[in-house]
């Protein structure tokens, strides 16, 4: 019984490790959504449209980074979409690798460092999914003057 329990905890946090990684690009739209459900709710709107407006928000919010990303030329306007959204990732990936290196490392310069080592992870993930997002323009013909 208790191996199964040990190999049960390596899977759900195998399956953890994962989850983060999946979803560090939406770190920033989550972020938003929270904080205009918080504003929402602190306005006395209710639960119900405090969840539903954090809802539309995170929606708006991914999906004018991934257009204004995509339609963009400009490669400094596209570096600055994709640092915003890698960011808030990596702040999400240092407080998840640090709390998982909490539980195991007892020493805390080894636990700041997995944290330190699990944002940077995130963020290169993110970065790489929020630019691996946009169509290439090598088959696009260029127009003429």
């Amino acid at each position: 019984m208790i191996i199964i329990g040990i190999v049960l905890g390596f899977i759900g946090l195998g399956y953890l490790c994962w989850l983060v990684f999946a979803l560090a690009v939406n770190a920033l739209p989550l972020f938003a959504g929270v904080t205009a459900g918080l504003a929402a709710y602190h306005s006395n709107s209710g639960t119900i449209a405090a969840v539903a407006i954090a809802a539309i928000v995170s929606v708006i919010v991914l999906f004018a980074g991934q257009l204004s990303f995509r339609t963009s030329r400009s490669t400094p306007v596209r570096a600055a979409i994709a640092l915003l959204f890698a960011v808030p990732a990596a702040i999400a990936g240092y407080h998840a690798a640090h709390g998982l290196a909490d539980a195991v490392v007892p020493i805390e310069g080894w636990r700041e460092t997995v944290g330190i080592t699990g944002a940077i992870m995130v963020a290169t993930i993110a970065w790489a999914r929020i630019t691996l997002s946009a169509p290439n323009d090598a088959g696009r013909a260029l127009p003429l003057a």
